[in-house]
């Protein structure tokens, strides 16, 4: 049984409450994302990222559980990072299509650009059935997709997204493609145009998610306000009064 087996039981770990634990707690997740990077998760030892950090591998124990727990709390700090770009720099006055191609972009862009490794490990070791991060992964990824869905949910609101797929299969089939994206970039090693590889996605997958002829029912939708628009300009008139700024405006 090796050092990192024995350190797995659950039980509680010293949270860093002084300023010099907390920052021991940063430098040893910033070298556990580099080994877990560099090496994958079967082949990196807490053992090297403690020497990374210039510490034992006993101070790494006093702070995280085990190797399993390391990664799952690196894999999770780097998705709290790239949530946050989403949410923060989402198009608040956009319209649906503009936040979705937001998302798509800057998922695609900060997975390629700043975090090659572990999206390869989450890609292969960690979708492996009964993986020691199977279980974190999962509630980690229903966490990262939060924010697609609620643009999703509210593209089906407002009749931009179609409302007949269930907004989970929806997102599979916005991550599926993305995905085989980031499986060519990483694991195929395929050299990949980040940006116009997001525009090609944005607008192929935009096209699957509209309702079910779309055209038609705005074409629908503006000749219903025309005719509503008309017979406000018309009863207008009968009574002598001056049509309204938003009636004229429609109709010139």
């Amino acid at each position: 049984m090796t050092a990192e087996t024995k350190a797995e039981p659950a039980g509680a770990r010293r949270q860093p409450a002084g300023r010099k634990s907390q920052q021991r707690v940063k430098d040893i997740l910033q070298a556990g994302r580099d080994v877990f990077s560099e090496k994958g998760y079967e082949s990196a030892t807490t053992a090297e990222i403690a020497q990374r950090v210039g510490i034992s591998e006993a101070t790494v124990f006093s702070y995280f559980r085990g190797k399993r727990d390391l990664c799952a709390r690196v894999i999770a700090d780097w998705y709290d990072e790239i949530i946050a770009a989403i949410e923060t720099g989402l198009p608040r006055d956009g319209g649906t299509r503009q936040q979705f191609a937001f998302i798509v972009r800057t998922h695609l862009r900060l997975m390629l650009l700043n975090g090659t490794g572990l999206c390869a490990l989450v890609l292969s070791e960690g979708r492996t059935k009964h993986h020691e991060l199977s279980d974190e992964l999962t509630e980690l990824q229903r966490r990262y997709t939060a924010p697609l869905m609620r643009v999703l949910a509210h593209g089906q609101e407002i009749g931009q997204i179609r409302a007949d797929v269930p907004l989970r299969l929806l997102r599979s089939m916005v991550f599926g493609p993305m995905e085989h994206v980031l499986w060519d970039a990483t694991l195929a090693n395929r050299r990949t145009d980040i940006d116009a590889t997001a525009d090609r996605l944005v607008d192929v997958l935009w096209a699957a998610l509209q309702p079910p002829q779309a055209e038609l029912a705005a074409l629908v939708q503006l000749k219903n306000d025309l005719d509503e628009a008309t017979r406000r300009y018309e009863a207008a008139t009968r009574t002598n009064k001056q049509p309204t700024t938003a009636v004229k405006r429609v109709l010139d």
